[in-house]
């Protein structure tokens, strides 16, 4: 048997440009060679958006236009092409937002989007803390935490167990929200939990797994949806450190470093 690769860490300290302040509960994704950063908090919600280009170690601040969105935190953010889409978040202290918006990272423009409410039931609340998966020509909303107080200053948490499916038009654009009907025990409300969706290559139909996150205390159990049929599946649980690596990764409370 081959000896295993050895995996190195390393800090990267040597790059240009106007550097992110110190935050959490930020965004990241890449498209190609760019490390795309929006959102998070610290002393108030950071509202710029920081690239980084991983192959000249230059960050910079793209000149964005169009609908610019307002900072927020814990949001959703996913990539599709070149375009990201923006969902939710917390946009200052105990208010939330349900706000959806596009960015067209190839020309940095910005433009909000507004999807046509479900056919049955009410669009998704403003929220944080939810997950915000891509799959195809689709995103899918789970959980999150909602403020029940109409006063900002007067939090009342609620946390949420609902799911969304929201259909996307090709290369820009949504079509709206819908509620896909799900069969068997639906996990218990909860934010800060992860979600990622698997399908085997030629096989199978698409399945969604969401881990952990938070409802007055940590949570460690594993759920299964199949996004085929739509039915849900108990997993198992899960005890140990990696909760709380979970956790800090979710969270963003995590320096820029780099595996090679």
């Amino acid at each position: 048997m081959a000896a295993p690769s050895l995996l190195n860490w390393r800090r990267v300290s040597s790059f240009t440009g106007p550097v992110p302040r110190a935050r959490h509960g930020h965004r990241a994704v890449a498209i190609r060679e760019l490390m795309i950063i929006f959102g998070g908090g610290n002393e108030g919600i950071a509202d710029e958006l920081h690239v980084y280009n991983t192959v000249t170690n230059q960050w910079f601040l793209p000149a964005v236009r169009g609908d610019i969105p307002p900072g927020c935190a814990a949001h959703g953010f996913v990539c599709d092409g070149t375009r990201i889409l923006v969902f939710g978040g917390m946009v200052e202290y105990g208010r939330y937002s349900n706000e959806l918006y596009e960015l067209q990272a190839s020309r940095w423009l910005w433009k909000k989007v507004k999807p046509h409410p479900p056919s049955s039931g009410l669009p998704p609340c403003p929220r944080l803390g939810h997950s915000f998966s891509l799959y195809g020509n689709k995103c899918y909303l789970f959980g999150g935490l909602a403020n029940e107080s109409e006063d900002s200053n007067n939090n009342v948490p609620r946390y949420l167990n609902d799911f969304y499916e929201l259909e996307l038009q090709h290369g820009s654009g949504v079509v709206g929200w819908s509620i896909p009907v799900t069969k068997g025990i639906v996990p218990s409300p909860r934010e800060s939990h992860t979600a990622v969706i698997y399908c085997k290559r030629d096989s199978g139909s698409p399945k969604m797994y969401v881990f952990g996150g938070m409802c007055g205390a940590r949570l460690d159990d594993l759920w299964q949806l199949d996004l085929g049929c739509t039915s849900l599946v108990d997993g198992f649980h899960i005890r140990g450190k990696i909760l709380r690596l979970h956790l800090m990764i979710v969270n963003g409370d995590v320096p820029v470093h780099f595996l090679t």
